[in-house]
Formats: C-alpha cells, sequence, structure tokens
C-alpha cells in the first residue's frame, strides 16, 4: 500500500531588509542660463556659505561636491570642446567669475546675476567664514615654489585653517594616482584645484569617485598665483567695469593677447545667441536619493 503524503507548502522567501534613509534636504538656489552654462544666482558670502555647508554638513560619501566658475574663455572653450562643456555640468555648482557675464544677465535672461563670484575673493570669503566653522584644506596646482609660497602665506593670514597638506600641479600619472590615494586618506573638507581650464575639469572627471572621502573640489585656476603674491590684481574699477582681461592681457601680452582676442568675441556672441530667459531651480543631490 502506497503511503500518501500531505502536501508541503512552500517556503516563502525571506529577503533581507534594506533599512530606507529619509531623503536629505540639501540647499536650494536658483541658476541662470548666460551663453548655455548655468550659473548660480548668489553673491559671494552665499556661495561660501553654501561651498562650506557642501563641504562639511553634506558630505556625499561617493565623491567630493564639485564647484567650478565660468568666464568668457570658459564659455568659449566649452562651446568648442565637448568634452569640457560635459564636466562643466557634471559639477554641482558653477560660479559667475566674468564681470561681462554679471553686467549682461540682466538683460539677456531677464534675472540678474547679483555680482562677480571670482575665486580669488572667494577664497579669503570662505577663509573667513572658517575662523567660527573649521574647515581642512588642501592645495593642490601651480609650481613646487608658487604652490610652497601661497601655503606659506595663507598658514599667516588665516593661522585658524587646517591645512592638511598640498602639492604642487606637474605631477605623472604614476605620482598623480598615489597623490589621490593620498588626498583621500587626508580627508579635507575642500580640495583647492588650480591646475587650469581645462585640466581641472579633465582632473575632477576622472579622479572624484576615487576620492569620497573628501567634501568638495573647489577648482581655482590661478588663485595660487594671487595667494603667492606673485601675480596682482587689476585695479578695482578694471574689476567692475568687466576690463580685468585688459589689464591681465597688458601685462602677459605673449601668453595671454591671442587667448582673449579669440575667446572674448565668441563669448560675447555666446551669451547674445544661447542665454535663457528665466531661472531654474538648483537640483542638488538628485542623483544621491533617486
Amino acid at each position: 500500500m502506497r503511503r500518501v503524503t500531505a502536501p508541503t507548502r512552500p517556503r516563502k522567501t525571506v529577503r533581507p531588509t534594506r533599512s530606507v534613509l529619509p531623503p536629505r534636504n540639501y540647499p536650494r538656489f536658483e541658476t541662470i542660463e548666460v551663453g548655455a552654462l548655468p550659473a548660480a544666482r548668489l553673491d559671494r558670502p552665499e556661495t561660501a556659505a553654501l561651498l562650506i555647508a557642501l563641504a562639511t554638513e553634506y558630505r556625499r560619501r561617493d565623491r567630493p561636491w564639485i564647484g567650478t566658475s565660468v568666464n568668457g574663455q570658459v564659455l568659449s572653450e566649452a562651446a568648442r570642446k565637448r568634452s569640457l562643456y560635459e564636466a562643466m555640468l557634471f559639477a554641482d555648482v558653477i560660479s559667475c567669475d566674468g564681470q561681462p557675464m554679471v553686467l549682461a544677465s540682466g538683460r539677456l535672461a531677464g534675472v540678474a546675476l547679483p555680482e562677480r563670484v571670482a575665486t580669488t575673493d572667494l577664497f579669503h570669503d570662505i577663509a573667513e567664514a572658517a575662523r567660527w566653522r573649521p574647515v581642512s584644506m588642501y592645495f593642490l596646482g601651480g609650481s613646487v615654489a608658487e604652490n610652497a609660497r601661497a601655503v606659506q602665506n595663507v598658514r599667516q593670514a588665516y593661522p585658524h585653517l587646517r591645512i592638511v597638506g598640498q602639492y604642487h600641479g606637474y605631477s605623472n600619472h604614476a605620482q598623480t594616482i598615489r597623490l589621490v590615494r593620498e588626498i583621500d586618506r587626508l580627508r579635507p573638507d575642500i580640495l583647492w584645484l588650480g591646475l587650469g581650464v581645462p585640466r581641472e575639469q579633465e582632473f575632477y572627471m576622472r579622479f572624484a569617485h576615487a576620492m569620497p572621502n573628501v567634501g568638495l573640489i573647489k577648482t581655482c585656476g590661478g588663485l595660487f598665483n594671487f595667494l603667492s603674491a606673485s601675480a596682482q590684481r587689476a585695479p578695482q574699477w578694471m574689476q567692475d567695469s568687466g576690463l580685468e582681461w585688459v589689464y591681465r592681457m597688458g601685462r602677459d601680452p605673449r601668453r595671454l593677447m591671442l587667448r582673449y582676442l579669440t575667446t572674448s568675441p565668441h563669448a560675447a556672441m555666446l551669451m547674445l545667441t544661447r542665454s535663457k530667459r528665466g531661472a531654474s531651480a538648483s537640483q542638488l543631490g538628485s542623483d544621491i536619493d533617486a
């Protein structure tokens, strides 16, 4: 006689539960598009406060936040080089470092940028704000001597800053790989990246995800020239009138004359033909909490 057994119920597959964290409320700001790139509609104190907050309170953990700047030269080069254009759009905060763009923004976009946010000035805004809000920094870029003088001057002017490291901007590939690992190990809140356009954009596109312990990368172009006192700013009236490029070209015509005479007219055309009316809301963190 064949034994008949009752059918067994299939066991339910128990899937491990994943804790779901509520989405964070990241800072919000407006941008306006002048010449096909979105610039943050923030003044210098607001920009300094935003970058410090991103670097300290709102760390991404997958990569650093990216802050960069746009001016006429960047507009022109980004329009000609797709990789630079995409790298600019990859940045989380784009500040306007061109006074002609500020002066034209109200007429071209219908909403004016509040002021020029020159990185040379913004650095000091952030350093002053860090008196009441500790911020650690790493300085990458410039020549060996220039980098050393810049950091020495910063230490003297802002002894409260915690500078965790420095390195010049002329390393080979193997040195760069080791350097990236070292910077990530040091966990600076802000990495000041002074390699010039487009090298600094190429750097963060290649290495940002290898530095998840860095709070924010801020491109800074020729900042170390000014921090080291090897270069001088234009008179204030020339800065306010959008003529600082003329001053710089006059001091270094062999290097800058051809660049400015070709990029400035092109940038003016881009501002006239590729600007958009109105402001848009930023989408910081949309790729994190999605």
